[in-house]
């Protein structure tokens, strides 16, 4: 685990952005964690940094620019390309995962109902060697367990 790690988390959800942030600071690791409330503003942060993300954590459901709009976006950057993107979504639908998968994301976690659950989805994606991981069918998908 890297000291300086930088996470930064989209979701329009008051309510889970506090959740995720209660979880990020209850981690032993040191962690910064950024978040923004939409799309355009997540966009706007990775092109004006500091601080630049380590790793993204996407929600796909929310207004205006959803998750599937923004991480097209991303992935068009050649600046951002390699960014690892997780979608944290309450969805777990084969079509949705697919296309996740389809855009460009690295990683799909079901949205964890409980605090424990929440925490052990973090960690393991933050500790996942992001410059070796190939995402396919068969590892794409965070199984809380």
């Amino acid at each position: 685990m890297k000291k300086e790690f930088t996470i930064f988390y989209t979701d329009d959800d008051l309510d889970d952005l506090d959740f995720f942030a209660e979880a990020v600071d209850s981690m032993e690791d040191d962690v910064e964690l950024v978040t923004q409330n939409n799309g355009k503003k997540l966009l706007d942060a990775l092109d004006n940094p500091p601080p630049t993300p380590s790793i993204i954590f996407l929600d796909l459901n929310m207004p205006g620019m959803n998750g599937f709009d923004i991480l097209a976006e991303i992935r068009r950057s050649n600046c951002l390309k390699s960014l690892p993107v997780i979608v944290l979504s309450t969805s777990n639908d084969d079509k949705i995962i697919a296309k996740s998968l389809n855009l460009g994301a690295n990683f799909y976690i079901t949205k964890p109902n409980d605090f424990v659950s929440l925490k052990k989805s973090i960690e393991h994606s933050i500790n996942i060697n992001w410059n070796s991981f190939t995402p396919t069918k068969d590892n794409f998908v965070y199984l809380n367990n």
